[in-house]
């Protein structure tokens, strides 16, 4: 599924736990608290980022969180990892390819009762609720995937909050598609300039809903005025893998 997002990164991906994903000591320390689920899927979250360094030509090194829970890359690469229930994915890239990637997975269900209009700015929330009693896909979980992987974006490259209703988001549907896709366009309402110089104000992306889960990805060029690929925000912070 990941690799139809980003055809342009090195991208891993497994349907539920991976009995043969080992940690390293650095790694294992990190859960050793943990509950058994939460130590499989970091465990095995992090087998699909190894697996990605690997098509990328790298050697496998321990992937170990820093500040707001982030990845730790090896120098020269960008990526993210996502889990849910029954997937688990990684996507990286080198970065003189892409300045960021951010991904999320989520089970392809309706929101918990109240989170949609914690999270929604009113033409997001019309287009959730347009989409009738019994649409083909849960929109309100695309749109929280689709802020989490803005989040996964924005943070590592800025290195600033960014809450929910700082995103607005639009979303494109193929429909010719035989299963629910499209496009995605999340214009940031606190723009900030990146490193690069460039002024950071709008994500595109790209979406899929298949298999009972929603999927989000973002590839944000890394060259000064390259053009963009086709392709949580929350103030509590990322928390991925």
């Amino acid at each position: 599924m990941i690799e139809a997002l980003l055809p342009g990164a090195a991208t891993s991906e497994v349907f539920g736990p991976d009995d043969s994903a080992a940690l390293y000591p650095e790694e294992a320390a990190v859960v050793a608290r943990a509950v058994d689920r939460r130590r499989e899927e970091f465990a095995t979250v992090r087998a699909c980022a190894r697996r990605a360094l690997a098509a990328l030509g790298m050697p496998p090194v321990p992937v170990l969180p820093g500040v707001r829970n982030v990845p730790r890359w090896p120098a020269g690469v960008v990526g993210s990892m996502t889990h849910c229930e029954g997937y688990r994915a990684a996507a990286l890239a080198r970065d003189t390819d892409l300045a960021m990637i951010g991904i999320d997975a989520e089970p392809d269900l309706p929101l918990p009762g109240g989170v949609l209009e914690s999270i929604a700015l009113p033409g997001e929330l019309a287009w959730v609720r347009a989409g009738g009693a019994v649409p083909r896909f849960s929109r309100d979980r695309l749109l929280f995937s689709a802020k989490e992987a803005v989040y996964k974006t924005w943070y590592p490259l800025l290195g600033t909050e960014l809450d929910f209703e700082d995103a607005d988001i639009a979303f494109q549907q193929d429909g010719a598609a035989a299963r629910p896709q499209g496009t995605f366009s999340a214009r940031i309402l606190r723009p900030r300039r990146a490193p690069d110089g460039r002024l950071v104000e709008r994500f595109t992306g790209r979406w899929l809903a298949d298999r009972g889960l929603v999927v989000t990805a973002i590839g944000f060029p890394a060259a000064l005025g390259a053009a963009e690929p086709e392709t949580r925000a929350g103030t509590v912070g990322y928390q991925g893998p």
